[in-house]
């Protein structure tokens, strides 16, 4: 009898389990790859934000004057409490009751404010991801409001080095993101307050629209237009990216106009739902003007509070020195800065994003100290500083921006939220 096998009668002694490691191997080391990819970008980030956060915290301790506030206008038992006032305050409200949309006018008042504020003004992805979380986790609003914030810090940051990547090479993303942590009004990136959730989708939609995935940057703003009205900003940005594609293109046209139906249904669903609840369709815009003092004004405000600074002189609308004068220097280093991201030629989304956001801003009536909150979704801003920083050594660059994070407690934490109204 012949003993010797053929091949294919040969028994199988590792040749199966060498092949499932292979597999393996394969399926992992994309995985591995990403990961390897991110961890600079997501600790990065993380060390700049705790450095900073914990500044703050120190500030609002030492000083005390918190404890003295009300808890709904940046006072509370402990520090943390200020993180989860003012607008905080009114995300917990519509969290907890959801909306009563109503134009209630405040008996005999004239001037300004003329109406009582409604939660019907805060918009409803923020505080709806902070009920879910607080049913998944059994955490109370206010921690999961923080939990959504934190999570959505680390998701914008990795979708702004995604986008500052695409134009300036990886070590310009990698700055960009550590820019996004130290920004001035960046204290509201950890917060009860709805700018992490906001930018993280406006940035991801950005890049889908970059990378030709139009239905996926449809629904991002879809959902981004339910979370800010400044999304509008964003609509326009992807309606004019698409249309340009739409002109350079002759062939698969679906894809692009069915982005451009879909991007504006969650903002113009919910401003007409409030509207009809209210028995107005203008109810939103009333209730902003009547309640908070929030109006397009065409920069009427922001021309006095220059003019006024410039001068030595508070006597302008709502006025908070201090952070006004951030604010100023946000908006100057902003302009500044937008000649050199449009001279870098990046995608026409980041530039007509960047542009309207800036309008849209600048020529409201507000608050002037929030500017520098309202500004922080133009995170096109960071990629021409990055671009810059980018040729500079790793431990410089981790020194100079580790003493921005240290400073940032102060200018966009503490200014924010206790030496103004954020």
């Amino acid at each position: 009898m012949n003993d010797t096998l053929t091949p294919s009668a040969r028994p199988d002694t590792g040749t199966p389990t060498q092949s499932g490691e292979t597999r393996v191997a394969s399926l992992l080391h994309p995985a591995l790859r990403q990961l390897r990819y991110h961890v600079p970008v997501v600790a990065m980030y993380g060390i700049l934000k705790l450095i900073g956060f914990a500044v703050f915290m120190h500030l609002l301790d030492s000083t005390g004057d918190f404890r003295r506030k009300n808890p709904r206008f940046g006072g509370g038992a402990h520090a943390w409490d200020v993180l989860a006032s003012w607008d905080g305050w009114w995300y917990q409200q519509v969290a907890a009751h959801g909306y009563d949309p109503a134009l209630v006018r405040i008996p005999e008042a004239s001037g300004l404010i003329t109406l009582e504020g409604n939660s019907a003004a805060f918009f409803p992805l923020y505080p709806g991801a902070m009920r879910l979380v607080s049913s998944c986790t059994g955490l109370g609003l206010y921690g999961a409001g923080m939990l959504v914030s934190v999570l959505a810090s680390f998701v914008a940051a990795l979708g702004i080095h995604a986008v500052a990547a695409r134009v300036g090479g990886r070590r310009a993303g990698l700055v960009a993101a550590g820019l996004w942590a130290v920004w001035p009004g960046s204290g509201t990136e950890w917060s009860g307050y709805s700018e992490s959730l906001y930018v993280a989708l406006a940035v991801w939609a950005c890049h889908a629209v970059m990378s030709d995935r139009w239905l996926t940057a449809g629904v991002l703003t879809f959902a981004a237009g339910l979370s800010r009205p400044t999304a509008l900003a964003l609509i326009a940005a992807l309606t004019v990216a698409a249309l340009r594609t739409l002109h350079h293109r002759q062939e698969d046209v679906a894809r692009p106009m069915a982005a451009i139906l879909v991007a504006p249904l969650g903002l113009m669903g919910y401003l007409l739902w409030v509207g009809d609840r209210m028995g107005d369709l203008t109810g939103y815009f009333k209730l902003q003007k009547g309640a908070w003092a929030h109006t397009f004004d065409y920069g009427r405000q922001t021309l006095d509070v220059f003019s006024s600074l410039a001068v030595g002189r508070t006597d302008y609308l709502f006025p908070s020195p201090f952070e006004d004068v951030i604010g100023v220097l946000v908006v100057l280093t902003g302009l500044l800065l937008i000649p050199f991201l449009i001279r870098l030629r990046p995608p026409a989304v980041l530039v007509v994003y960047t542009l309207l956001t800036f309008v849209l801003v600048l020529g409201s009536q507000q608050i002037f100290g929030n500017v520098s909150r309202y500004l922080l979704p133009a995170f096109p801003l960071f990629i021409p500083l990055a671009v810059r920083l980018r040729t500079v050594g790793l431990p410089l660059l981790c020194a100079l921006l580790a003493v921005t994070a240290m400073a940032s407690g102060s200018y966009a934490g503490y200014a924010l939220f206790e030496l103004g109204v954020p």
